[in-house]
């Protein structure tokens, strides 16, 4: 399964992806927020991720930024099974591209394939040092559930409190994204970025 949106590819992993996907997630700010990816994060590891079966009730893609040249893989997301049994959301985004608005973007289109599928209401979580991801999924039109619960993060190496989130009506598709200053991003990116907009 294959998904467009805006400015965004998703796209089932392949193994020629390993390389990219181990330079885009491996780096500890990312993956300390994500519960099953190791720290640190090689080339081995996309090899084994990329390899697992897919589920067809599991979506899971690979995020690509539709530019001119050749697309670039700028996070992850999916649908998988929660610690509690619901299913739930999941995404990253490559630290270079935080800011600008493609967490929401492929969640949104996520959330579509969700209910295309005729799947269950979706829960989601985040971490409690993970704010920014606390805002992605309201603006998805989640709503926290009042609890925090603890959660393994493999990259820590231990359990941390997670805040978890049940999915609101609709997709969120009415709420403003506000894109923040950009630090770090190559020029050669947003020039790009640029001319999608135009």
């Amino acid at each position: 399964m294959f998904a467009r949106t805006e400015r965004l590819l998703l796209r089932p992993g392949w193994q020629e992806d390993a390389p990219a996907l181990a330079y885009a997630i491996g780096e500890e700010a990312v993956v300390r927020n994500l519960s099953t990816p190791p720290w640190p994060y090689r080339e081995e590891d996309a090899q084994v991720f990329l390899s697992k079966p897919l589920d067809p009730m599991e979506p899971r893609f690979l995020i690509f930024s539709r530019t001119g040249g050749a697309p670039r893989l700028v996070g992850g997301c999916g649908i998988s099974p929660s610690p509690d049994g619901d299913l739930e959301l999941g995404y990253w985004i490559a630290r270079p591209y935080w800011g600008l608005g493609f967490a929401t973007e492929a969640g949104r289109q996520l959330i579509r394939i969700a209910r295309a599928m005729n799947l269950p209401k979706l829960t989601a979580g985040h971490f409690v040092d993970n704010p920014a991801s606390g805002a992605v999924l309201r603006k998805l039109g989640f709503r926290p559930t009042g609890k925090i619960t603890p959660r393994y993060s493999a990259a820590r190496g231990t359990s941390a409190a997670s805040v978890l989130f049940q999915e609101g009506e609709g997709d969120g598709s009415d709420a403003v994204t506000p894109m923040r200053s950009r630090i770090g991003l190559d020029e050669d990116f947003r020039q790009e970025l640029r001319q999608l907009a135009a």
